[in-house]
């Protein structure tokens, strides 16, 4: 409850039981089970099996009751008005017989009192009501006891095995509480409304005894806080559930706690022995995690979804405790970050997390990388002759596995048993893949590391690799054919015949068909005069050298249409 306590006043008037026994008679020592009509005489009709708490002379008290005469005749009853009576007991606001009879009970127990004229009304009575000499009985029902001098009272009864922090003056707490009176009866409750009671405690958001009462607990703990009237709502009551003078028990479970002035915290679970890099400011991470309350509930988790959540951090793209938490991480590492909710989700929330949230991001890093990472090289075998390196338009064969940094294997052409073959430059493999593979020998083996914007980029390969994944490829060069020159299909190995046309055109009829031409290249590079460029299809390299020459595009070459490389340079031709 959040609205402020306010002061105790002295109790209204009474209306029958609060007239002043004023026969000046010494109160007897009121008497249990059933005696003479002339003395006190009480029957304890209902005694709750927990009575932590009976009441004494100075309490004040709480009680419905109903008043009646020996013949059943009822003359009051503050059922009838629906308010209970509250009193100071044994401070002469009672008859003598009713200040007697209310010493010693429990709340919730009921009693049946029969008080004698003498410590009643006496022989005057009270006019129009009470005759003179009258026994009265009362049908008692105590629910509420307290003190002056009462504290608030507070009993935990779970706490759990850590407790790293607990409620100081000025934190901010998300609670649940049920709120009941003295005697059980419900008049609030978090729960029912399924949203956490959120508030500072100690600078008077609260009533006083709450303000108390939740200081030095921890988070998942819970308690009972059982405040006196004068540390709540006082006489006057909260004007809707809760009446005056009322005890107040609250069943506290606290969810959450921070400070304004908190930051995040970081728990490292586990880092690596190797960490050759730490995360930045402006680099992008690949992680996954498990986001709960710091009560445990959980919200989120990108292992449900089974994909990383893939972000830059330092630019604002992610909360600003994420983005300070995932700062200076290494490759591999498990970290616990504790956001609390000013550089989380602030007061509002978001979708299942609730306003005023402290969170607790439980983090794996997959890989991270920065817009301006080349491709990383690392040779771990150079054989002794290494002298013959692979360039742009060279046919390699070789074997690797790929991997993503955190060690998961992708594909693996040992494990399929053959080469994967390229033509280097060609853009049959990743630009990062092509550069790896650069001034390579035969025999080496190397470690490649491509950064996604030279591998596959954010789309990645649907079901094979993830988008924006850094990628690790172990690699052995097998084999290396020599290419050509750059923009040759085709070269001599020698000199080439000053009678060329004629030499292709063997029927002589001055005109050159495809048969023709890919029979006469076909025998050349057989004997070795002439070399295609390795890692292609022979037939369309002929065909498209075919194609260039037959400018006009009749499906023949002239003696007019055909020219050498050098002697046409923006065709890769003869």
């Amino acid at each position: 409850m959040a609205v402020r306590a306010r002061g105790w006043r002295p109790p209204p008037p009474p209306l029958l039981l609060l007239l002043l026994w004023v026969t000046g008679q010494a109160a007897p020592v009121a008497g249990l089970g059933m005696g003479s009509d002339s003395e006190l005489q009480i029957e304890r009709r209902f005694v709750p099996d927990e009575c932590p708490r009976t009441v004494r002379s100075g309490d004040f008290v709480r009680y419905h009751y109903v008043g009646m005469f020996p013949d059943g005749q009822k003359f009051d009853s503050s059922y009838d008005r629906d308010s209970t009576f509250n009193v100071f007991v044994g401070k002469g606001q009672l008859i003598a017989g009713m200040d007697q009879a209310l010493v010693g009970m429990c709340v919730n127990e009921r009693r049946f009192v029969k008080i004698p004229p003498k410590l009643a009304y006496g022989s005057e009575g009270v006019s129009g009501v009470i005759p003179p000499d009258s026994v009265l009985h009362f049908d008692v029902l105590l629910m509420d006891i307290w003190n002056s001098e009462d504290q608030v009272q507070i009993h935990t009864y779970f706490k759990p095995p850590s407790c790293p922090r607990t409620i100081q003056v000025s934190d901010f707490v998300r609670y649940h509480y049920n709120g009941t009176f003295l005697d059980g009866t419900l008049f609030d409750s978090s729960h029912n409304r399924m949203k956490t009671y959120d508030t500072y405690v100690g600078i008077g958001w609260l009533i006083p005894g709450m303000d108390k009462g939740l200081l030095g607990m921890c988070v998942g703990e819970k308690r009972i806080i059982t405040i006196p009237p004068f540390l709540a709502y006082g006489e006057d009551g909260d004007g809707k559930d809760i009446p005056g003078q009322a005890s107040l028990v609250f069943d506290v479970a606290l969810l959450d706690l921070h400070n304004p002035k908190d930051g995040i915290s970081i728990e490292n679970k586990v880092v690596p022995e190797n960490c050759e890099r730490q995360s930045q400011s402006g680099d992008f991470l690949r992680y996954h995690y498990n986001g709960t309350l710091l009560d445990g509930t959980f919200f989120d988790s990108s292992y449900s979804r089974n994909r990383t959540f893939d972000t830059y951090i330092g630019q604002g793209y992610v909360i600003a405790g994420m983005d300070e938490g995932l700062l200076g991480v290494c490759i591999g590492e498990k970290r616990r970050i504790v956001v609390p909710p000013h550089l989380g989700y602030g007061e509002e929330g978001r979708g299942n997390i609730p306003g005023s949230a402290v969170l607790v991001f439980d983090i794996h890093v997959i890989d991270f990388h920065n817009p301006s990472d080349s491709i990383s090289i690392t040779s771990h075998y150079k054989p002794p002759d290494c002298s013959v390196l692979s360039k742009k338009g060279d046919y390699l064969k070789y074997h690797y596995n790929a991997s993503l940094l955190d060690g998961t294997l992708l594909d693996s052409t040992w494990n399929l048993g053959k080469t994967y073959n390229i033509v280097l430059g060609s853009g049959q493999v990743v630009l990062g893949m092509d550069m790896g593979l650069r001034e390579m020998c035969v025999g080496e083996k190397r470690t490649v590391i491509i950064p996604p914007h030279l591998g596959y980029g954010e789309a990645g390969v649907d079901g094979e690799v993830p988008g924006s994944a850094v990628l690790v490829f172990d690699i052995e060069l097998l084999e290396l054919v020599a290419g050509l020159p750059e923009g040759y299909m085709f070269i001599w190995n020698g000199e080439v015949s000053a009678n060329l046309f004629e030499e292709i055109d063997k029927d002589g009829n001055g005109d050159v068909l495809l048969e023709e031409f890919s029979e006469y290249i076909h025998a050349q590079v057989a004997s070795g005069k002439g070399k295609l460029a390795p890692g292609f299809d022979a037939e369309m390299i002929v065909k498209n050298m075919f194609t260039n020459q037959d400018r006009n595009g009749d499906g023949k070459v002239t003696a007019e249409e055909f020219k050498l490389k050098d002697q046409e340079a923006k065709h890769d031709e003869l």
